[in-house]
């Protein structure tokens, strides 16, 4: 029996801040998950759309960590990672509950760009029949219209893994499968805690 040939379209951000964040699990090996939650497909290609960061007062490390994470990823043969943009800019805002009413300067952080490039992919990769079936690791409702179109209009199935708990209904709509990524999934996923590229060996972030 031939196994549907799939690829997978990572929101990066979507997955950390849904599945990730606060737990010991961020050094998540992408193509063991995929496994485990595709078991039964070939997963030719998987696409990983993330942004730089940047150190900050509450995370010093975060650039570095992140490269390193990025670095493992790497070792992965059928993964290619997308980067969009991370940007940091001051805005006004009111602090709630205070009388008269009072304005500080805050420092807002945006990743920009990942779900537009995630969705051009998907879009130019299924007008190219580059897939059987697509995969997209997301609970993002912004990319319902290109998976409709994916979906509806060019006909190719697609599933949904969503990295939270609670599922978008305009991506679950168009989607012939919805599966959540569960905490068993993530701890058996993990890469080991030391690695070897091109550049020699290194290790998993100490805070992680």
């Amino acid at each position: 029996m031939l196994l549907a040939k799939v690829n997978v379209y990572v929101d990066g951000f979507n997955l950390y801040y849904g599945a990730l964040k606060r737990t010991p699990y961020k050094w998540l090996n992408l193509s063991s998950l995929c496994q485990i939650l595709l078991p039964a497909d070939h997963i030719q290609l998987i696409k990983y759309f993330t942004a730089r960061v940047s150190a900050r007062p509450t995370n010093p490390s975060a650039a570095h960590d992140q490269g390193l994470y990025i670095r493992a990823l790497r070792t992965i043969p059928n993964l290619e990672i997308k980067y969009g943009q991370f940007r940091t800019h001051s805005v006004p805002m009111c602090l709630s509950n205070v009388t008269p009413i009072k304005r500080v300067w805050v420092d807002k952080t945006e990743e920009k760009g990942s779900d537009v490039n995630l969705a051009c992919h998907l879009l130019r990769d299924a007008f190219l029949k580059q897939f059987e079936v697509a995969a997209v690791i997301s609970n993002d409702s912004d990319l319902a219209e290109p998976i409709r179109i994916v979906s509806r209009e060019l006909k190719l199935p697609i599933c949904i893994i969503n990295p939270h708990q609670h599922h978008s209904n305009e991506l679950q709509q168009y989607a012939m499968l919805v599966k959540r990524i569960r905490q068993g999934q993530l701890l058996a996923s993990q890469f080991p805690s030391t690695l070897t590229d091109h550049k020699g060996s290194f290790s998993k972030p100490a805070t992680w």
